[in-house]
């Protein structure tokens, strides 16, 4: 009870604890909540196995508190009342919010689903760790050689995973990475309903040229475009790089899209582009953040996003918002884990291999079922529901684009893994995300005031 009193009195003060007025919204202040409870809770998750019963109990306990503003987040709805003369009536009454009471309980279902997949880990003894302070001769050809030197090295026998760890791993993967891509799809479409401050727009240049700059507008613009060779052409070698690319696509759609809705020709957002030429080149750099979100999901979040996400007044948005960010954070998370130990098996059965640097911003997750997948194994069921690969509108060609550039990717680790794909129960929705949402790791807004 005092818990939930210094909690609730935290959100009430917008976090500004000398009562003084000088806090941030409501809605900030619940989305900031619950990324530092996650942040507390699953920081310390760096091996594949069950979160201690304490933690996995304040968990439960602190999401409750905090989602259970969205209880009292309300609509009003026709309804028919009977009176006692047998006549009829509408009045109107009230019910949680459509898209909460669609999206919270899904969210919990993926959240149930995540830790009771660390549960599946429990007592398992084909792998194990070793402590990043033990010597050198007991990490062995497993030593990390990425730049995460602070988690533990993954152990596994001289030979190798037996086979039936290894379909474990598997099928634990795919489950997870169902939960990954749901947990994607909401994010994208929650952000794709939030506004766009103000502040933001003013920042932006009054053109994409301006935004993009004249090397990568020109390749945009070209009669023959091609977005794997539009991303060849770039420096992608950093975080920073790949995050600066990202501000500057969206930055160019957002303008681009004001320029089409611009109803005086003459203002400032006016220009002499065709409409249909400007659709197109919209189009074109949405195509290409795509790309970048399947090859590199663990990106942090955009400017835009971030000013989003800062400036947004809906209570509800926030929770839906940030509750899937975590989630996505903790599947991503979960899939690395599964992936240094299936790592650590290639290694074991190809030493050569063993002297490699992996590349951390291009890990297990971006590597997506491609949608054709569901079909060629349900195809009765095709036409009956959509699955939530189809949903995302990821395809093949680029998944297999993105899958040739890891040689420590999927298709090379899991070449028999379609036979143990679990698939996650569809999620609905009223429409497709686009492709603008970033989908960025779980980081609240810097700017408090």
């Amino acid at each position: 009870m005092e818990q939930m009193k210094e909690r609730f009195a935290k959100l009430l003060l917008g976090e500004d604890m000398s009562g003084g007025g000088k806090g941030v919204s409501s809605a900030l202040a619940l989305s900031n909540a619950i990324t530092n409870l996650a942040a507390s809770v699953f920081g310390e998750q760096r091996r594949l196995e069950p979160m201690s019963p304490d933690r996995k109990a304040r968990w439960i306990r602190e999401i409750d508190w905090l989602l259970s503003v969205t209880d009292h987040i309300v609509e009003l709805v026709p309804s028919q009342q009977k009176s006692q003369d047998g006549s009829t009536m509408e009045i109107m009454v009230t019910r949680q919010r459509n898209d909460l009471h669609m999206n919270i309980p899904a969210l919990r279902k993926l959240d149930a689903m995540l830790l009771d997949s660390l549960d599946n880990f429990k007592d398992q003894n084909e792998f194990h760790y070793v402590s990043r302070d033990s010597p050198e001769s007991e990490k062995g050809g497993t030593k990390r050689k990425d730049d995460k030197w602070w988690l533990p090295t993954v152990k596994v026998p001289p030979d190798g995973l037996p086979e039936r760890a290894k379909k474990f791993l598997h099928y634990q993967k795919d489950s997870v990475n169902q939960v990954l891509k749901a947990a994607m799809a909401i994010n994208a479409q929650i952000l794709s309903e939030m506004e766009i401050p103000e502040n933001y727009i003013e920042s932006l240049p009054k053109n994409g040229r301006a935004s993009l700059g004249d090397s990568a507008y020109r390749s945009i613009t070209l009669e023959h475009f091609d977005p794997d060779q539009f991303l060849s052409t770039m420096d992608l070698s950093s975080e920073h790089k790949i995050l600066d690319l990202k501000n500057r696509i969206e930055a160019s759609i957002v303008i681009w899209r004001r320029k089409m809705n611009q109803k005086d020709g003459k203002s400032a957002w006016g220009s002499a582009v065709s409409l249909e030429k400007r659709e197109l080149f919209e189009e074109r750099a949405e195509t290409i953040l795509l790309l970048l979100k399947q090859r590199f999901p663990g990106l942090p979040q955009s400017s835009l996003d971030v000013s989003k996400i800062q400036f947004n007044e809906d209570v509800g948005h926030a929770i839906l918002e940030s509750y899937s960010r975590i989630l996505e954070t903790l599947a991503s998370t979960v899939m690395s884990r599964i992936e240094d130990v299936l790592y650590a098996d290639y290694v074991a059965r190809n030493p050569s291999h063993a002297g490699q640097k992996r590349n951390t911003l291009k890990e297990a997750p971006q590597v997506l079922v491609s949608p054709t997948e569901g079909t060629e194994k349900n195809s009765e069921d095709t036409n009956a529901s959509m699955t939530l690969s189809d949903f995302m509108g990821w395809g093949q060609e680029q998944n297999e684009s993105a899958a040739k550039k890891d040689p420590f990717g999927s298709d090379e680790l899991l070449k028999d893994d379609d036979k143990y794909t679990q698939k996650l129960v569809n999620i609905s929705t009223n429409r497709k995300p686009s492709y603008l949402d970033n989908l960025g790791a779980s980081r609240s807004p810097t700017a408090r005031h």
